[in-house]
């Protein structure tokens, strides 16, 4: 029994001095970044995304007028 003890006392101490600690590090290091919000960068692609989904609501609404007009059954198939 006591052998078995004295093989798990190496692996015990390298995971507690190695990567324990730098298991901390990054947990709090990612806590900090979320509770940070978006950066700058975020924000500006975010708006652009919206302006982009915005034009294409546009393009489809008048992509749909036309085949409306053209082809009143389009929907149907």
């Amino acid at each position: 029994m006591d052998s078995i003890a004295e093989l798990m006392v190496a692996p015990i101490i390298i995971f507690m001095v190695i990567v324990a600690p730098i298991w901390i590090v990054m947990h709090y290091r990612s806590q900090r970044k979320i509770s940070q919000g978006l950066s700058e960068e975020e924000i500006a692609q975010l708006q652009m995304l919206a302006r982009q989904g915005e034009q294409m609501r546009e393009r489809i609404k008048t992509l749909e007028s036309i085949l409306d007009a053209d082809s009143p059954k389009w929907r149907e198939r």
